[in-house]
């Protein structure tokens, strides 16, 4: 039962909408779980030193005395992960309290075309023509084919198989598309189908002038869709990186489309 306390801590923290719970009795009930959390599962004040190795190599330490949010970051180069990718990552800790971790990686892949990854979230995206259906035509080679000058509609298509919390969904555009922003005064009028609906999945969203970006507190399961309008406003090609969903503070959970090729002519 003690391996389940961190992850039912975790659940309500997470279940907060804007820093806080729906009502005050939830307030109040969830503060108190918290708080009891604390003396059972944290009753031990830090007062410890942690090191790191990587293989036999010492990567670092830090010693951390009562209680604090505060965080130290050690680095491995990953030239050194690429000579020993069998290696174990081991953690000494010398004295009491409990120790928090996070292995991540950070890296930028060899191929700049990705296929699509579902690791929590599945997304897709599609370009659809506006004002004429032979503004975007996709040829043999699968490469999206847009006349200039076009507006397109982008939908994006989002699959989350369980509760999600903190998700963010962002979309980057090819270079030869700007967004068009119905907000803004100087912006053109879109189709009456492309305003955003009354029911929204979404608490907040950006159209950027190189992405969209929308972010949900709490997301159920289910499928969830969201539309914008762009021009294709420069000729060229294009490669286009996928659309990506993640939990923010649990980015292990995601999900992207494919990588796609986009000529505007």
């Amino acid at each position: 039962f003690e391996d389940l306390l961190p992850k039912i801590a975790r659940g309500l923290l997470d279940g907060r909408v804007r820093g806080r719970w729906y009502n005050t009795q939830e307030n109040a009930f969830a503060m108190l779980a918290l708080d009891r959390y604390l003396e059972v599962f944290e009753k031990e004040v830090p007062d410890f030193r942690a090191r790191i190795w990587f293989g036999n190599d010492f990567v670092g330490e830090q010693t951390f005395r009562g209680r604090t949010a505060a965080s130290n970051v050690m680095k491995i180069p990953m030239a050194n992960i690429q000579q020993k990718p069998e290696t174990r990552l081991t953690f000494d800790l010398q004295g009491t309290g409990r120790f928090y971790y996070r292995v991540g990686m950070t890296y930028a892949p060899k191929d700049s075309r990705q296929e699509a990854a579902d690791y929590g979230f599945e997304v897709s995206r599609e370009y659809e023509a506006i004002d004429d259906p032979g503004d975007v035509t996709r040829a043999t080679d699968g490469t999206i084919v847009v006349k200039s000058g076009a507006r397109i509609r982008i939908r994006l298509n989002m699959v989350a198989p369980a509760t999600r919390f903190h998700v963010a969904l962002v979309d980057n555009l090819p270079a030869g598309f700007e967004i068009i922003n119905p907000d803004l005064l100087v912006s053109e009028r879109l189709p009456t189908d492309s305003l955003e609906p009354r029911w929204r999945w979404w608490d907040h969203l950006n159209l950027r002038d190189n992405r969209a970006e929308l972010f949900a507190s709490y997301l159920q399961s289910g499928v969830r869709t969201y539309s914008y309008v762009v021009r294709a406003t420069t000729p060229g090609d294009f490669i286009v990186p996928p659309a990506k969903a993640e939990e923010m503070y649990s980015p292990e959970t995601f999900g992207r489309s494919a990588t796609e090729r986009v000529e505007v002519k």
